[in-house]
């Protein structure tokens, strides 16, 4: 066989099986919005998405999950600020004043490690501090706990989208004699877009995190009335749910996971439009 057939038979091959593997995951996906959707629709109701759950909605009495997504959007956008006010100036720190240190590489790497840690691990942590110091499960421990799972996420995908912007970029601006920190905001401005995919993707992954509020952030059949207090989310309400032995609680955890799966979506749908939008008038 000679090496061109040998080369275009490999290439013949590898392509089939990255087809096979995007066919894969497009199938797994559709087969798990097929499931949600066929089984959560049949339970789904506007009393359900409008009001807090009854006294016996967990035996199948009326009522909603309106206390799990306010709990949910409350949880997701308090640790993706609380992470934001980290990350930021953390990595424009790390692109303005310490380029070409090991500092970059050393938080990169740290990062890296706390991206790859599970958030069960951050929920018991979160859990052993907060019995260190007498405190009880609440909103602020939920979110704080949470800002820990979706900060490496923030911050390494603010990292790699100011690390694509233009170095001709940064050497024009400091030639013009500008401080560092005036680098800084051009920096910024040059991101937004990116920062604001960064947000998003954050929040996403923060609204669907159950394992690190399991012990943090506790659990309520009340809407969220004070950051000391527990509060729901709609993770836990599905696992509820799920977890009675009623057939038409369990086809409301179905519901529950299909506004779950909706607010993402959505939440997925408007970061793609910001790339596109947003990203116009980026220098490139």
């Amino acid at each position: 066989m000679s090496i061109k057939r040998r080369r275009k038979i490999e290439e013949f091959i590898f392509v089939w099986l990255m087809r096979l593997a995007l066919t894969s995951a497009a199938l797994v996906l559709g087969l798990i919005l097929v499931i949600i959707t066929s089984r959560g629709l049949q339970a789904l109701s506007w009393e359900m998405i409008s009001q807090p759950p009854g006294a016996a909605f967990y035996l199948g009495g009326g009522g909603g999950i309106l206390n799990a997504i306010v709990g949910s959007l409350y949880l997701a956008a308090g640790a993706t600020l609380l992470a934001l006010g980290i990350a930021i100036p953390a990595v424009m720190y790390l692109h303005t004043y310490a380029r070409n240190s090991r500092l970059r590489h050393v938080v990169r790497l740290v990062l890296d490690v706390l991206w790859g840690i599970p958030s069960i691990v951050y929920g018991a942590f979160g859990f052993a501090l907060m019995i260190l110091m007498g405190l009880r499960a609440s909103l602020l421990a939920g979110i704080i706990v949470l800002a820990l799972v979706v900060l490496p996420i923030l911050a390494r995908t603010f990292d790699e989208v100011l690390s694509l912007s233009p170095k001709e970029l940064t050497e024009a601006t400091l030639a013009m004699g500008t401080t560092r920190l005036e680098l800084l905001w051009v920096l910024l401005r040059q991101s937004l877009p990116g920062l604001f995919t960064a947000v998003l993707l954050a929040f996403s992954r923060a609204i669907g995190d159950a394992a690190s509020v399991l012990f943090t952030a506790g659990y309520t059949d009340s809407l969220p009335d004070s950051l000391l207090r527990p509060v729901a989310s709609l993770p836990l309400a599905v696992f509820f749910q799920l977890g009675t032995p009623f057939p038409e609680v369990q086809a409301r955890a179905h519901a529950s996971a299909l506004v779950l799966t909706a607010i993402i979506l959505f939440i997925s749908l408007l970061a793609h439009l910001s790339m596109t939008r947003l990203g116009r008038n980026v220098i490139r």
